[in-house]
């Protein structure tokens, strides 16, 4: 008869984006008062010392937390500045698509702005970053306007309306309770306002 094997069961080794992602989750819950050491590593069943593999303390997590969405958006702009097919009311028609496209993926990522925006009142760090991913932003569209209307005063002024029409459109999806459909409703008024009736 043969022996049986035990399998010794190697305990879970967590990463610093594992850290990060139940961050992530807990600003989503209830803002950054709710990102807290203790609290995390028991929701990830590890002792609070796994933190300090990752993180020098929860200073730094906040910061690389805030890092991880800056770089992630400034990507993300970059991939939509890049997208040119010839046909710019195509082009600035797919930046809308994106911006809605992400809204409607993940409401969890409207929230976790939408905290950002808020504790960057207190937080310089938070509020340099937001600086620059709304610079980001407002080049991106700016830059697919100018080559509808030829125009930079226009261009800029059409991008202002724009990005003020998107986070608008983020306050209302990130509500608890919406009308059916509303998403394809506000992105339908967008981009026949701010898109479609730029061709002359």
């Amino acid at each position: 008869m043969k022996a049986s094997k035990k399998t010794a069961i190697e305990p879970v080794r967590l990463t610093r984006d594992d850290w990060l992602d139940e961050a992530f989750r807990s600003v989503v819950a209830g803002g950054f008062d709710q990102v807290k050491v203790l609290s995390i590593a028991e929701k990830l069943k590890v002792t609070r010392g796994s933190f300090y593999w990752h993180f020098v303390d929860h200073a730094d997590l906040i910061g690389s937390l805030l890092m991880r969405w800056k770089l992630q958006q400034l990507e993300l702009d970059a991939h939509l500045q890049a997208n040119q097919s010839g046909d710019p009311i195509k082009d600035l028609a797919f930046v809308v698509d994106a911006a809605f496209s992400q809204a409607g993926a993940a409401l969890e990522n409207l929230r976790f702005e939408q905290a950002m925006r808020a504790m960057s009142q207190q937080n310089a760090e938070a509020a340099q970053m937001l600086v620059e991913v709304d610079a980001a932003r407002m080049d991106l569209f700016q830059s697919k306007f100018f080559l509808i209307v030829k125009d930079q005063k226009k261009a800029r002024d059409l991008a202002a309306l724009l990005y003020l029409a998107i986070v608008g459109s983020y306050q209302a999806l990130s509500r608890p309770v919406n009308p059916p459909n509303i998403r394809e409703y506000l992105q339908g008024l967008i981009a026949h306002y701010l898109v479609e009736k730029q061709v002359a």
